[in-house]
């Protein structure tokens, strides 16, 4: 949750692990919305998609923010948590920013690998 400065930090009545998984998920939605609505491979097929892209992009930050600033004041970015504790740098940021680390590599390895493999994957070609 936002304290001073707008530091991240795990919200009281919530554990670091479910601060990490939240930071997680929500960078997974994030990095996989911006790779699905930049993907060049839909841009061949749907030419409207670059003009339209910022729109679930934008869309997906909205609801990222709605799901996990109780649980952690949303990082989702490591720069912005960083700048952040550094200015507020009071103890109870430092001890929790980890996760805000941890967190959106985790979740943007994740979509980078889950988009690649699962959504761009070429088709087996069957024997027949």
């Amino acid at each position: 949750m936002g304290n001073g400065g707008g530091a991240n930090v795990v919200a009281p009545g919530y554990t670091k692990g479910s601060g990490l998984g939240a930071e997680i998920i929500g960078t997974f939605v994030l990095v996989y919305t911006v790779f699905s609505a930049t993907d060049a491979k839909r841009n061949a097929r749907d030419s409207y998609v670059p003009i339209l892209a910022p729109l679930p992009i934008g869309f997906a930050v909205f609801l990222v923010h709605l799901a996990t600033i109780p649980i952690t004041g949303t990082g989702i970015n490591p720069a912005r948590s960083l700048g952040a504790a550094i200015i507020y740098n009071r103890e109870h940021a430092w001890s929790d920013h980890w996760i805000f680390w941890v967190g959106p590599f985790i979740g943007a390895a994740l979509a980078a690998v889950y988009h690649q493999v699962v959504i761009r994957a070429i088709p087996f070609k069957t024997k027949s």
